[in-house]
């Protein structure tokens, strides 16, 4: 399922035929868009694709109306962002549309990142659509990081100094590029500089990277939650108006609760101390991140070197580009792996555990408590997904996508009663259906 097929577009306006004679945009946009074959038995999971798209937009037309008005200049960025808030026409809605956003965006990418992993939408054709966009959630967590600091709050002053300082423990050159981070021998005005530029530059490239995403999507095509290929046009159904709608729901469903953050607890999720003005003479009792980088931070801390940190820190992302190459079954969905299911949900318990011990103080039970976490995570992808690759016994997969649907119809039933076709929802492990017999 590529996309690459004659199209079967014929406009019926005078105008789009010329346009479409001479650059076939119209052509282009029916045939991956509209008429684009689509596993029938996507779920919900793969909504937040759509769901991504729309919030990278989101950001960025708030982050460009709010850089209108700040200024990155250390004396009066505190009161630029205050003056956005009280001053600007809607401006406080604007910022918290942009200040939320960013934990919706990564509720999404993380959703999205966890349905990957559970159906094995990394496995062969489709490692270069994984590692974009292993390479999109490291572009968005520096985007997120440099965005945290332009409030110059508190919390944003104190998170740039100890996360910029990090690179000092790389042997020979770290101090230099701490240097050339700051702009000098401290965080300061030139750091401000440079983060409110490569935050304003990142969303672009993040961009570019989301169309490479989605190219290397449309030559692969969609997986779906059997993990089955397509194998004929009755297991697919086109993009539009069948996926759109469902995309379309599921966008309405997220921006209720999008909304509901905005409008009644738009601080609920960042930290009190980013409304005190920056003071490098005064360090708050806990300097953490914000929520979507607390996993990270807590493996940060967990271990007890500097440069040992660092290196775990950001191995844990590394390791995605080689996800593709560690799985070593042949079966893609984890719905048919019953051990790989186990290892999975306890490497979901891991991270979740893992972000609300990086809000914790880095002492005790907690540091025990996360370096069994960071163990836990690197032992999913560098033991566990190779080894129960090669001794698992999957369940039997479907023949194709029609036939797991057919079977969550209802076409067969152990009570002898038959269901209305169409009825229910795929269940793509259901035993298969019995042949309907006149």
């Amino acid at each position: 399922m590529s996309g690459h097929g004659t199209s079967n577009f014929q406009p019926n306006s005078k105008v789009v035929r010329w346009i479409d004679s001479r650059l076939p945009l119209f052509s282009l946009a029916n045939e991956q868009a509209i008429e684009f074959p689509t596993p029938k038995n996507l779920n919900y999971m793969w909504t937040f694709g759509a769901i991504l798209m729309f919030m990278l937009i989101t950001m960025m037309v708030s982050g460009i109306v709010l850089a209108m008005h700040y200024a990155a200049n250390t004396d009066i960025a505190f009161e630029r962002v205050e003056h956005i808030m009280r001053n600007v026409n809607f401006g406080w809605m604007i910022r918290y549309i942009h200040a939320v956003g960013a934990s919706m965006f990564f509720f999404a990418v993380y959703m999205h990142l966890a349905r990957g992993l559970y159906y094995g939408s990394y496995k062969a054709p489709r490692e270069i659509l994984w590692m974009l966009g292993v390479v999109i959630l490291i572009l968005m967590m520096a985007t997120a990081f440099m965005g945290y600091v332009l409030p110059w709050g508190q919390m944003s002053f104190w998170g740039a100094t100890v996360i910029t300082n990090l690179f000092s423990a790389i042997p020979l050159v770290g101090h230099s590029i701490v240097e050339l981070l700051w702009g000098g021998f401290a965080v300061d005005n030139p750091t401000l500089n440079r983060f409110f530029a490569l935050h304003y530059l990142l969303p672009f490239m993040i961009l570019g990277v989301v169309i490479l995403h989605i190219w290397a999507l449309h030559i692969s095509g969609n997986n779906n939650p059997t993990g089955v290929s397509v194998k004929s046009a009755k297991d697919t159904v086109p993009f539009h108006p069948y996926i759109t709608i469902k995309d379309l729901f599921a966008m309405v469903v997220f921006m209720l609760l999008y909304a509901y953050f905005v409008f009644y607890i738009p601080n609920y999720l960042g930290h009190p101390d980013n409304y005190i003005q920056a003071n490098p003479l005064v360090t708050p009792a806990h300097i953490v991140p914000e929520w979507y980088l607390l996993p990270f931070y807590a493996m940060l801390r967990a271990i007890p070197s500097k440069l040992g940190g660092v290196v775990v820190m950001f191995s844990s992302l590394l390791i995605l580009f080689l996800v593709p190459w560690l799985d070593t079954s042949r079966v893609r969905s984890a719905k048919y792996r019953p051990m790989f299911k186990i290892a999975f949900w306890i490497w979901v318990v891991a991270c979740i555990g893992l972000g609300w011990l990086g809000a914790q103080p880095a002492e005790g039970l907690y540091v025990l408590l996360a370096r069994i976490g960071t163990f836990y995570y690197f032992l999913f992808f560098l033991v566990l997904m190779p080894v129960i690759g090669l001794f698992e016994t999957p369940k039997p997969v479907p023949n194709s996508i029609a036939e797991a649907v057919l079977q969550k119809g209802g076409h067969a039933h152990h009570d002898g009663a038959e269901k209305p076709a169409g009825s229910g929802e795929a269940r793509p492990d259901a035993a298969p259906a019995a042949p309907k017999k006149d």
